[in-house]
């Protein structure tokens, strides 16, 4: 099973029916899975605080949601998590590919990434860093985790995640 099933299967397992995305290319794969996945309503979005927007609309619906999402956009992000989404205790696991570390190869990714877990713990919002494969055992333990303290979740899949930047 890839790695892309796996991700998509456990969002299926946990009741996830609704998701939105914002391009990019590490979580290209876990997009096209979920839109192969009749399960999941997959609604792209322009930004990542409209697609924020959107799954608070599909959870006051009666639908758990979810978000995939690069780190880069976390800024713009953060009055929508503060003001929508933790002030009205919403779960939002949000799956982000964390770019800007060791070998990346796009010089503008790197600012973001300095800040990106500094601004998440700002905002207390739980992280975790997925740097192995294997990290994916724990995915189905913190989707359950969101889901029972009604708060957003952050899981960051850097680039040694997906496969390194094809330099390994």
């Amino acid at each position: 099973m890839s790695i892309h099933a796996r991700i998509v299967d456990d969002l299926i397992a946990n009741d996830i029916s609704f998701m939105t995305t914002v391009p990019c290319k590490q979580l290209a794969g876990v997009i096209e899975e979920i839109e192969n996945r009749p399960d999941i309503m997959h609604v792209p979005a322009n930004k990542e605080d409209e697609g924020m927007g959107l799954c608070a609309g599909a959870w006051m619906g009666g639908k758990r949601s979810a978000i995939i999402m690069q780190n880069t956009a976390i800024g713009v992000t953060i009055n929508t998590l503060a003001t929508l989404i933790q002030y009205y205790r919403m779960p939002l696991p949000m799956l982000i590919s964390y770019r800007g570390e060791l070998r990346e190869p796009v010089a503008c990714q790197v600012e973001m990434a300095v800040h990106t877990k500094a601004l998440l713990a700002q905002m207390n919002i739980p992280t975790y860093h997925f740097h192995r494969q294997s990290d994916v055992e724990e995915l189905d333990a913190i989707l359950k985790y969101t889901f029972m303290c009604n708060k957003p979740v952050a899981i960051l899949t850097d680039a040694n995640f997906w496969g390194g930047y094809g330099d390994q």
